[in-house]
Parts: structure tokens; C-alpha cells; sequence
């Protein structure tokens, strides 16, 4: 088998396993709140929007120099909460709770230390494929 043949056989098979796990279309705002320059490749030469979002990932091509196909941001509760930890806004304190921050409308999220739990929401409508 040829070079060819190899990468159309791995791109088969990566989007075969992606059908079988489930893969949904991610969000709008998962996809345009990432930062093209952090983007992972998710795909292969050559994808199409269509197979790039069947496999559960963003596709983007307007950026020239960095992947189409790429993994979007985690799903981090509510939509508006959806966002690079760079661009979260502080709306708390220092070992501020789920539940104040929540009392305040804001969004939490603790997995990433050093940066803001407690951070202000993002309107939905800035976010488009």
C-alpha cells in the first residue's frame, strides 16, 4: 500500500472510531473562542467541513498557516461559559465556592489552577461557525 492508501486508510479509521464514541458537531462558541493559534490538528490533509464536524471536531478555514480541523475548547457548563482560560475576566476571590459564584451569575470552573474560577459569563451571540 502506498503513502496514499495509508493516509486514506488512518482517515477512515479515525473517523470510523469517532461514529462508534459518538462524536457530536461541537458548539459554535467552542470552536470560535479558540485562538487559531492554539488550535490542535484534528483531521488530515484534505478534510472536509463535513468530516471534520462528524469526528466531533471544529473546522475553520479562513485562518491560512494553522490546522482547519481542530479539537475545540472543553464544554465547561453553560455556553456563555465556554472560553479560552486566557480570556476569563475575574468575578471573584481567592477560594471563593461554586455556589457564591454562582449567587454573583458567573461561571466556575477549578480544573485550571492559577487563573480565575469564578469568571464572568461571555454573551452566546459573539460565538459563529
Amino acid at each position: 500500500m502506498g503513502p496514499h492508501g495509508t493516509r486514506l486508510l488512518a482517515a477512515v479509521l479515525v473517523l470510523g472510531l469517532c461514529a462508534l464514541a459518538g462524536a457530536k458537531k461541537p458548539s459554535a462558541c467552542q470552536c470560535s473562542r479558540m485562538n487559531p493559534q492554539n488550535r490542535k490538528n484534528c483531521g488530515f490533509p484534505g478534510i472536509t467541513s463535513e468530516q471534520c464536524f462528524a469526528a466531533g471536531c471544529c473546522f475553520d478555514s479562513s485562518v491560512p498557516g494553522v490546522p482547519w480541523c481542530f479539537n475545540p475548547l472543553p464544554q465547561q457548563g453553560p455556553e456563555e461559559c465556554v472560553m479560552e482560560v486566557s480570556e476569563r475576566r475575574d468575578c471573584g476571590y481567592p477560594g471563593i465556592s461554586a455556589k457564591e459564584c454562582a449567587a454573583r451569575k458567573c461561571c466556575f470552573n477549578n480544573l485550571t489552577p492559577e487563573v480565575p474560577w469564578c469568571f464572568f459569563p461571555r454573551p452566546v451571540q459573539d460565538c459563529h461557525y
